[in-house]
Order: structure tokens, then C-alpha cells, then sequence
């Protein structure tokens, strides 16, 4: 009992006393949290970033203080020679003794709990789709709008990012130290680059649900398309797509990531231009390709990469659109009348030259100016499309993330962006001259292309709409 005698004694400091004021804030802060926590009650971002973040750190600076006051005072009186020699005595027969060590048991018992419980609490909560979402608005707002309107929708952001197991979830947490600096110091790039050169392979995560196994099939697409003319003239392009994959290969899958199949390339850092690809097939031979005129000296300066799901499936979840596809989506749904003239050359352009603010206005002027009649009867028509074409917007550009049209391309296609012809472009060739095949059919089978009803939906018995 001699030994806690000089504790009680040096903890009667400033700093011990200030610490005990945080731990206790905390402590109570934490009982008006709990009921809100265990009922699953939806969180706002910034009011969890109080709750299990800066209620944490409150709590524990708190602790951390009471011993730091007890070391500084006891170095202070003995550096001024005032440590005292003699104690109080200190028995369980002292009523003020006994009370404090029953103060602390309990005390320490409850600061296990709650200190266990913000642990837990601000662990879960940093694994949240809001705190990714929205805890940081500006920077991560195009990703979370895209991500709303995902397949992926579901599905957690660390499902992806992350994964299972403890290795990568403290390099997580380690980038993550970085992210919350970059973000306090304003020094994020604008926009945020792609592609992610540490995320985790795609068959520790993607895979998890879309096992190559479960690959296969012929998929059938149907894509609409509307002329930049007075009509709006609407078609539809369908297509067969081998998707393949599964035991016995074959599509796109198949031949891609099949069994023993393996790719290698090497790039720029955003993967858009790869001028050398190396193909394992299925019996272990090896096969280089070469982009007409590349100098082999270079590779060494390139990102080498083994192929996986994100090569082609680079944009899963965050999903940008660029104005005519878009446009295409809505006049198919019919949230944009297709029955107003010039709707998707005047509609695009406004996409491009507008702000968000401006475009109702923009389409007014449009219709006043050139079809007064049409203005005059269908203003409602006009609304709708107005706020349509904001809503498209809003969707894909971000001022203030200097995310404009096509920041972001989709690797899967080849319509808008080279996607599959980063490789599949007729001019990468081996030592003997074998190109990497361009053949259309290998990939889909093109059944109709821009018609205005296509044979084959009739015979398939596929009315309206796109796929």
C-alpha cells in the first residue's frame, strides 16, 4: 500500500485533473451516442465524424493525460528537491483510501467498455458508404454520385477497396492518414487520378462474387440511338455478346482470363496507351506483341501489369457518362420526349457549353427563338427536359473536382473511348507478323446495326427499350 502512495499523491496535478475532465466528457458524450449506435439509427456524416471520431480521440487524449500530469509533477518536485519522503498511510481500513480504489476499479472497468466500444465504433463507422461518401463532400462527391446509380449500389465501398484480411486493411488505414492530410492541407489533385496502382487485385475482391467459374453465356444487348436531326430519328443496334468464360473457355472471357491463360502488358500510367502485350494461351506458349514503330528500349521506363477484371471493367461502380450516350438513355426512357424537335443535337450542345444553372434557361431560348409554336404548347415538355438535361449534368461533371466530360473513360467498348483497341487495333504484331485479332465477331455478333426496328427484336418477341 506504501507504493500508491506517492501516486495519489502526484496525481493530484493540473494536467491528471484535466485529463479526468476529457475522459469523463467523453465518457458522457459516448452514453448519449449509444442508444442512437445500438439502434442502427442512420448517422450524418459530419455529426459521425464527431460521434466516432473526435469523441474518441477526446477520450483517449484524456487518458493519455492523467499519467503524463503524474510523471511531469513527480520530475518537477524532484528536480526542486520538494518530493516528499513520507505518506499518509494508506490502508483498506481508511475509508477515503478504500473509496478511491473502488473509484478506480469501476472507472477502470468502464473505460474498457467505452474505449472498446469507440474502437469498435469508429473502426465500423470508417468503414461506412458515408464516411467514404460523404465525410469528405467535395472530393469524393463525383465518385458517390456515380456509385448511387451503380450496379454496385449495394455492395460497400470497402467490399472493393479493401476486401478481407488484416493486411490490407491497415495499409488501408496507413493511405487513408495520407487521404485525411492531403484533404486538410488542400493538396488532393483535382480530379482525383485514375487508375488506383495499389488496389487490390480483382481476384481478391471482384471475384469473391463474379468467380471466373460463373462466367459464360451469350448475352444479348440492345442499344438505342437517336440522330441529331429534327426528328430524333430513334434505332437500335443489337448485338450477340460472346461473353464465354467458365470450364470450357472460349468469349471474351474465356480467352482473356481462361484456364492457364495469362496476359501481361506494359503502359502509360492510366492504362490508356499500352504499345507491348505478352499472351500466355492455355498450353504455357508465349506470344510478344508490339505496336507498330515501339521501341522495345522503352519498356523499361513502362507500368508492367498481369491482366485482370479492371483492365477492361475499369469503371464497375463509378461510371461516367459522356453527352450522346446519355442523352440516347433518357430520350429511351422517355424522361426527355423524343417528340421535341432537335431535342439531341440542342440537348448536347447546351451539355457542353452550359453550367448546371443554365441549361433550363438555354433550352428555352432554343425553342422560343427557332420553334415558337412548339415553346408556346409544350412548355411543360420543355421543363422536363430542361431539368432532365440537369440531372445528366449533375451526374457526370463536377467544377469544382475539375471533372469535366470524359475525365473518367470506360474501358469496355470501343465507341467512344479505344478501350478494346488500346490492344485489339490491327497494328500490335509478333516477330512473325500475327497481329492481335480485330475480328468483330470474335467478341459479338452483330445482328442489327442502327435500324429502326430491327427483325430480329420482332422475332425475339423484345419490345422498346435498350439493355
Amino acid at each position: 500500500m506504501k507504493r500508491l502512495s506517492p501516486l495519489v499523491h502526484l496525481a493530484n496535478n493540473p494536467l491528471s485533473f484535466l485529463g479526468v475532465l476529457l475522459t469523463t466528457t467523453g465518457g458522457v458524450a459516448w452514453l448519449f451516442v449509444l442508444p442512437v449506435h445500438v439502434r442502427g439509427g442512420a448517422v450524418h456524416p459530419y455529426l459521425g465524424i464527431l460521434f466516432f471520431l473526435a469523441l474518441p480521440l477526446l477520450f483517449f487524449t484524456g487518458l493519455a493525460l492523467i499519467p503524463i500530469g503524474i510523471l511531469l509533477r513527480r520530475r518537477r518536485e524532484r528536480r526542486r528537491g520538494v518530493f516528499p519522503q513520507e505518506f499518509l498511510p494508506l490502508g483498506w481500513s481508511n475509508p477515503r483510501f478504500r473509496r478511491l480504489v473502488i473509484f478506480v476499479a469501476l472507472a477502470t472497468g468502464a473505460n474498457i467498455i467505452i474505449g472498446g466500444h469507440f474502437t469498435y465504433a469508429a473502426v465500423s463507422y470508417m468503414d461506412s458508404v458515408n464516411f467514404c461518401g460523404l465525410a469528405c463532400h467535395t472530393v469524393m462527391k463525383p465518385q458517390f454520385t456515380a456509385y448511387q446509380s451503380s450496379p454496385h449500389f449495394r455492395v460497400g465501398c470497402v467490399s472493393c477497396h479493401i476486401g478481407e484480411g488484416a493486411s490490407w486493411f491497415v495499409r488501408s488505414k496507413l493511405s487513408g492518414v495520407r487521404q485525411v492530410f492531403a484533404v486538410t492541407l488542400n493538396s488532393y489533385s483535382r480530379p482525383i487520378p485514375t487508375p488506383v496502382h495499389d488496389l487490390r487485385p480483382a481476384r481478391e475482391t471482384c471475384e469473391t462474387c463474379h468467380w471466373p467459374q460463373k462466367f459464360g453465356g451469350h448475352r444479348l444487348r440492345i442499344i438505342p440511338k437517336f440522330a441529331e436531326d429534327e426528328a430524333n430519328t430513334a434505332t437500335k443496334t443489337v448485338l450477340l455478346m460472346r461473353i464465354g468464360g467458365g470450364p470450357d473457355g472460349g468469349g471474351i472471357h474465356g480467352v482473356h482470363l481462361g484456364p492457364g491463360v495469362a496476359i501481361e502488358y506494359a503502359s502509360d500510367r492510366s492504362r490508356q496507351n499500352i504499345p507491348w502485350v505478352r499472351y500466355t494461351d492455355s498450353s504455357g506458349r508465349a506470344t510478344e506483341f508490339a505496336a507498330q514503330g515501339w521501341n522495345r528500349a522503352e519498356l523499361g521506363k513502362l507500368e508492367r501489369r498481369v491482366m485482370d477484371c479492371v483492365d477492361c471493367h475499369n469503371r464497375p461502380t463509378h461510371t461516367f457518362e459522356l453527352p450522346e450516350p446519355a442523352l440516347d438513355k433518357a430520350l429511351a426512357a422517355g424522361r426527355i420526349s423524343p417528340s421535341l424537335p432537335m431535342i439531341k443535337k440542342e440537348g448536347s450542345r447546351i451539355l457542353k457549353t452550359e453550367s448546371a444553372g443554365r441549361i433550363p434557361a438555354a433550352l428555352d431560348r432554343f425553342y422560343a427563338r427557332h420553334y415558337p409554336a412548339v415553346y408556346q404548347g409544350r412548355r411543360e415538355e420543355i421543363r422536363r427536359a430542361g431539368q432532365a438535361l440537369v440531372e445528366i449534368f449533375n451526374r457526370n461533371v463536377f467544377p469544382e473536382m475539375k471533372v469535366a466530360w470524359g475525365a473518367y473513360p470506360n474501358n469496355i467498348g470501343h465507341t467512344y473511348v479505344p478501350g478494346c483497341f488500346r490492344c485489339h487495333d490491327g497494328s500490335h504484331a509478333s516477330a512473325t507478323g500475327k497481329t492481335i485479332s480485330q475480328d468483330c465477331n470474335s467478341c459479338h455478333q452483330l445482328l442489327a446495326v442502327e435500324e429502326a426496328s430491327p427483325k430480329i427484336l420482332s422475332e425475339l418477341g423484345v419490345v422498346g427499350g435498350g439493355l
